[in-house]
């Protein structure tokens, strides 16, 4: 009895595992369709941390590039920034044994952000922008085309929240975007993609994770707080997370402040209707955005 109860839990979650795994390579093709993220001939440069992110992000664009309609290289990258205890092993080994071209480029940032910014202030500032400016080299370097970032749904969302209550800005992550030094194309193919999801397939996939001892000590950042607070609504009102993140991709600037978005010096009244205007305020049901319908690749849930 027990062998065939064990047989069956064993079958759900291999079921349940599937279904994660396709659904992630929805996801991701749809927001490379949605964006124009990556397009044939484009070398991308996967940016690999060593956390479950990236490794999801690399494992579903070596799966998309098998059955995409175009064709498009991929080339991982690790900043090696010296942190003490970095096991420098276990990405050259994983990698190797996937079969994938890396670049393993060492840089000792972090002395320099830990001798710059005094004990106990957020060091996380600085060490992007040194990482930032590293990756854009070997960017350059590599002849890669698009930088693909490890980020998703959640820190668009919380990044959005951060910069609304600490920066005053309605200003978020974008998908995709030109880099500082306007040379490059930086995309995030994890954008529609949910950490809860994340979390599980790195448990799924038991990916080699490596801990960012630098910044993931310093449990009073002001993004762990919003991340607290978006976690809270959630658990209050199930799916609230989903409609803040739809709203993102539904602005009406005509109904925000910003002048330099919308010429409200020059609003005129013409006669005639406009969908608009005061009927914009009337109460409508939360819909999901309308993406391009075009796939990526072909894979259904």
């Amino acid at each position: 009895m027990n062998t065939v109860v064990d047989h069956k839990r064993a079958e759900k979650i291999a079921f349940e595992n599937n279904k994660l795994e396709k659904r992630l390579c929805r996801q991701v093709g749809q927001a490379i369709a949605d964006f124009n993220m990556i397009e044939d001939g484009d070398k991308v440069m996967v940016c690999l941390s060593g956390g479950k992110d990236s490794y999801a992000m690399l494992d579903v664009l070596l799966k998309l590039r098998e059955r995409a309609p175009i064709e498009f290289d991929i080339v991982a990258v690790n900043l090696d920034q010296k942190q003490p205890g970095f096991p420098e092993h276990v990405l050259p080994e994983y990698l190797t044994g996937l079969g994938v071209p890396f670049h393993i480029e060492e840089q000792d940032t972090y002395s320099i952000v830990t001798r710059v910014i005094p004990e106990g202030k957020t060091l996380c500032s600085l060490c992007s922008r040194l990482r930032r400016g590293i990756l854009y080299r070997v960017a350059t370097e590599l002849g890669a085309t698009k930088i693909a970032l490890g980020h998703h749904r959640d820190d668009i969302l919380g990044t959005f929240f951060l910069n609304m209550f600490y920066g005053g800005k309605l200003k978020g992550m974008p998908p995709k975007l030109v880099s500082d030094d306007g040379k490059h194309i930086v995309i995030r193919p994890l954008a529609y993609v949910k950490e809860d999801d994340l979390v599980r397939y790195a448990e799924v996939k038991q990916f080699p994770i490596i801990p960012c001892n630098l910044c993931g000590s310093q449990e009073n950042l002001k993004r762990q707080e919003v991340k607290r607070w978006l976690n809270d609504w959630e658990k209050k009102y199930p799916g609230r997370i989903e409609t803040m993140f739809n709203a993102l991709t539904r602005v009406v600037p005509s109904h925000l402040m910003d002048a330099g978005l919308f010429d409200f010096k020059g609003l005129q009244a013409t006669g005639e209707v406009d969908a608009d205007g005061d009927i914009a305020f009337d109460e409508e049901p939360c819909a999901p955005p309308v993406g391009n319908q075009i796939r990526f690749f072909d894979m259904e849930e």
